[in-house]
């Protein structure tokens, strides 16, 4: 199945090379008005196209068709589509009888009997996790209202560790300016240090 939570409830549909993917989410409450540069910032994080990443350029601009007026939420569920414009379906077809390595290509195929669609991983593309971040960043804007503030940054990359944020000196400026980056870390020399000890290559290979 494709969907998260209880109380509030979320599914994603679509596959990588169909025409759209996207999220509903139930159980929001109304009257919430989110915040819609929030929503695009946060999609950037894991858009294709960036110097680490696939190469397949799309926009990721959510579309929402159900449950949001004036960007304020009704209370009905909140159905948001994201068009796919980049697809070159062809490079896949091969992927019938040779499926990639550390990828959902087998275990989709045996799940589904071979009626799964091949074609960017299908359902089980990485780019399913579009429509999880227009939930997560709403989720998110919901928390922060009520002072909850979540965050992440990278630890350590080939032994190499960042500065450890200490929750309890709650420097939330400097957590959510992580987010911000190309790679999130707290100190930037720490990248500059990674990128010191390791040859072009390796430093690709790792990132």
């Amino acid at each position: 199945m494709s969907f998260y939570g209880d109380k509030i409830r979320i599914s994603v549909f679509g596959e990588s090379h169909g025409e759209a993917i996207g999220t509903v989410i139930e159980g929001l409450p109304a009257g919430f008005k989110i915040d819609m540069e929030k929503l695009g910032d946060f999609l950037k994080r894991r858009a294709p196209g960036g110097k680490y990443a696939t190469k397949r350029k799309e926009a990721d601009e959510p579309k929402f068709i159900s449950g949001l007026m004036d960007g304020v939420t009704t209370g009905a569920p909140l159905t948001a589509l994201i068009y796919n414009t980049n697809t070159r379906s062809g490079d896949y077809a091969k992927l019938k009888e040779i499926p990639r390595p550390s990828h959902a290509d087998y275990p989709a195929y045996v799940k589904f009997g071979g009626f799964n669609d091949i074609r960017g991983g299908g359902h089980f593309s990485a780019r399913i996790t579009a429509p999880l971040c227009i939930a997560g960043s709403i989720l998110l804007q919901m928390l922060e209202e009520k002072g909850i503030h979540i965050g992440s940054h990278i630890y350590e990359i080939a032994g190499v560790p960042d500065e450890a944020f200490d929750p309890m000196l709650c420097d939330l400026e400097k957590l959510h300016a992580a987010a911000k980056k190309d790679f999130a870390v707290l100190d930037d020399d720490d990248i500059l240090h990674l990128a010191a000890g390791l040859g072009a290559h390796e430093m690709q290979v790792v990132l």
